[in-house]
């Protein structure tokens, strides 16, 4: 059931023919009159209508203007010209410069740009508004409708404000929700009596409520449970004021029990109250209004079947009400018969639930969800039910990704998401503390790459600076120091830098000019120059030009020039150089691979390229058969270890992954972790698939975990979770299979 849509009122420059109301995206010409003396809405930004949850399907709406749902599709409502349940978001057919969204039972809207109305899914009582009671898989117009500002769903009937403050209404009516003195259904929109000059609407099971500009709510439609707030539990044909309210800005309607915020930031609820969802400390239904209780400073509520949600002016999201299906967020199955937190989102923009599950937009234009997923509605990919947030795929993607020895990076939208161990300050929160799922990297913006070392972090802004945290004790920050670093620093001197890798102890960076800088730890010559001793600040690594990457193991480095060559320096005990077991330090040899070398992988002490013709390639020590070869000996020069279709690599202490046809990922080696993506074996002695995923862009391999980027920007993760660098909220201490990472 659709049930929070907030309304939202532009304050008009002035009157008269002309005019324009901004939503979203877009623009609605305004008639003069009415609107002309409307006050501007107190509660959350046009955010509010770009997102919707309904009894098991959700949509949003893209910065484009296109439509995005998921979930189940029977009477379909997602709009995709199928009735296929989907369990990724698929694009709803036919819409564009939408700027408005509701989600119903089993039915669904959108306002666009011009102000028109369009509908799709169950219309059994002609919820849709065509005119019919024929379901529609892709949109179909509202007829007889003048510009619409927004729109709500309840299980059955859907409502429109109208821009010159009226309400218009269709679908079921059995209760009386449509509000115009029947109970017939209607296929057509009506007018509801008696409203002028609303500013807020929300539709429940089956009621309906309004605020009017004054700030006076109205309701109306059943009120078995005093979901009406006016004292008593009869239904009402037509709407009736709620008791006590006066200045309210933005309601929510659940399945029998209401919500509004007041301008005072306070929020009161009445109704049905059986899970706790009036957030009163009681489970007694209440006919007239109830402050929720320890809520203030409220922009923003949304309310689902039985569970409630409050988004506060602090960006933080607040829940209470039943909770089996983890539809609060707050990562347990907990009934709250007061608030609770939404767990690691602080930057929410907009809220919403369906029956039983949840939906939050974020600042950075990505949306997460959480609850219920037995259709897929959370659009993760799978119908697992998520107690605390997840990303719904299809917002904004991750771009980069990188796996240190126990802890992960992710750059998504310019920011940096870190997640594991922080034990040296390597997530760059400002703390110490171990975090099971993302934190945001204090970190200028925006970034345009990361990298993740032992315990030590680095990222590249946009206009080349580099920056540097976490374990220093090696000189691997290169700000001149020794001193451990929880907050992210520039590092001085160093610009014009366009990608960086870091090992475990020393740091590589990538010049615009094909140069490469080296700093940290140099016991083995990882970082070059000669010197025996730590190196505290970038220096250039001589004998190495027109490098277009860069690779850094544990203690040795590589470099891929603009030829297609590979050049390697630092340790070479295990023969991770390539050059046949010769003795160097500090100086780059060449890796005696022929042919087109692609891309490289460094890791504890082997090393692995995909030359052009998509062979895989793979040097150095080969005790936890890390190189794919079959065999656990040593390998000084490289040997072939896949002759066909790859097309990227990536390397941990002692497993090895590669990304090969169709994106099917292949990891071997050690795998006593599950690090190489294998339910059983200790070892995988070759290339062996790893289940359950395809369409892999970007690996990423830490010390006994490894990560994998969808074509769509989705982050998954396996192998060892001690720190939580799986980035899954700690759910398990070991990820048998691939498991979607939580990005908050």
């Amino acid at each position: 059931m659709h049930i929070n849509r907030q309304a939202w009122v532009t304050r008009l420059l002035g009157i008269g023919l002309g005019l324009f109301l901004t939503v979203g995206c877009g623009q609605i010409p305004v008639e003069q009159a009415p609107l002309a003396s409307r006050k501007m809405a107190l509660g959350n930004d046009p955010a509010s209508l770009l997102i919707a949850a309904g009894g098991a399907h959700s949509l949003a709406v893209r910065p484009d203007g296109s439509v995005w749902a998921s979930g189940s599709n029977a009477s379909g409502q997602l709009g995709d010209g199928t009735t296929a349940q989907r369990f990724v978001p698929v694009q709803v057919q036919g819409l564009s410069e939408v700027v408005a969204v509701a989600a119903g039972h089993g039915h669904s809207l959108a306002v666009r740009s011009d102000g028109t109305v369009w509908g799709w899914g169950h219309n059994a009582s002609g919820q849709v508004g065509d005119g019919t009671t024929v379901n529609r898989s892709v949109p179909v117009q509202v007829p007889g409708l003048g510009p619409v500002l927004l729109v709500a769903a309840g299980e059955t009937h859907s409502l429109a404000l109208h821009a010159n403050g009226t309400v218009w209404a269709w679908g079921h009516n059995a209760s009386g929700q449509l509000g115009d003195g029947t109970t017939t259904h209607r296929s057509v929109p009506v007018q509801v009596q008696g409203l002028s000059e609303v500013v807020a609407l929300a539709a429940g099971h089956n009621h309906s409520l309004a605020v009017l500009v004054d700030g006076t709510v109205w309701a109306w439609g059943g009120n078995a449970h005093g979901q009406l707030g006016d004292g008593t539990t009869l239904g009402r044909t037509v709407p009736v004021q709620v008791q006590a309210l006066n200045d309210g800005v933005d309601v929510a309607a659940g399945a029998a029990h209401s919500l509004v915020v007041l301008s005072d930031g306070t929020v009161w609820a009445w109704g049905r109250n059986d899970a706790g969802q009036l957030g009163d400390r009681t489970t007694l239904d209440r006919t007239v209004p109830v402050q929720v209780y320890g809520v203030s400073g409220a922009a923003a509520v949304a309310a689902g079947e039985h569970h409630s949600l409050v988004l506060l002016a602090n960006n933080t999201a607040w829940a209470w009400g039943l909770n089996t299906h983890g539809q609060l967020g707050d990562g347990t199955t907990t009934h709250r018969i007061q608030r609770v937190m939404v767990f690691g989102l602080s930057t929410v923009t907009a809220v919403a639930t369906g029956l039983t599950h949840s939906l939050a937009l974020l600042s950075d234009g990505t949306v997460r969800a959480w609850g219920s997923n037995e259709t897929g509605q959370l659009g993760t990919g799978t119908t697992a039910y998520r107690p605390a947030p997840v990303l719904l795929q299809g917002s904004n993607p991750v771009t980069a990704v990188a796996a240190g020895k126990h802890h992960t990076l992710a750059l998504r939208s310019g920011r940096i998401h870190a997640w594991g161990n922080n034990s040296s300050g390597q997530l760059g929160d400002g703390t110490l503390y171990h975090r099971t799922s993302s934190v945001l990297a204090q970190t200028p913006y925006p970034m345009k790459a990361v990298a993740a070392g032992g315990a030590h972090s680095l990222a590249v802004l946009s206009d080349g600076t580099v920056w540097s945290w976490g374990n220093n004790s090696h000189g691997q920050l290169g700000d001149g120091t020794t001193a451990n670093r929880a907050v992210p620093a520039q590092i001085p001197g160093l610009f014009g830098v366009i990608a960086v890798a870091a090992g475990e102890n020393h740091s590589l960076a990538l010049h615009s000019s094909g140069s490469v800088l080296a700093w940290g730890n140099n016991s083995h010559g990882q970082s070059d120059n000669g010197a025996s001793g730590p190196i505290l600040t970038p220096q250039p690594v001589s004998g190495v030009y027109y490098v277009k990457a860069v690779a850094a193991g544990a203690t040795h480095s590589l470099a891929l020039s603009d030829d297609g060559s590979i050049w390697a320096w630092g340790n070479n005990t295990d023969g991770q150089l390539g050059n046949n077991g010769q003795p160097t330090f500090g100086n780059p040899v060449q890796v005696g691979l022929t042919g087109v070398a692609t891309a490289i992988a460094a890791g504890g002490a082997h090393s692995l390229a995909v030359r052009s013709d998509g062979s895989l390639w793979g040097w150095g020590k080969n005790n936890f058969r890390q190189l794919g070869d079959l065999t656990t000996l040593t390998r000084p020069a490289p040997v072939m270890i896949q002759s066909w279709g790859m097309t990227a690599v990536a390397a941990g202490e002692n497993h090895s992954l590669a990304v090969g046809p169709s994106g099917f990922v292949y990891g071997w080696g050690l795998n006593s972790s599950h690090q190489a993506g294998a339910t059983s074996s200790v070892f995988i002695s070759m290339p062996t698939q790893v289940p359950g995923i395809s369409g892999i862009t970007a690996l990423a391999a830490g010390g006994v975990h490894s990560l994998a980027m969808y074509t769509n920007g989705t982050l998954w993760a396996w192998g060892l979770n001690a720190y939580g660098q799986i980035g899954d909220g700690g759910a398990t201490q070991y990820a048998f299979a691939p498991k979607p990472s939580l990005l908050y």
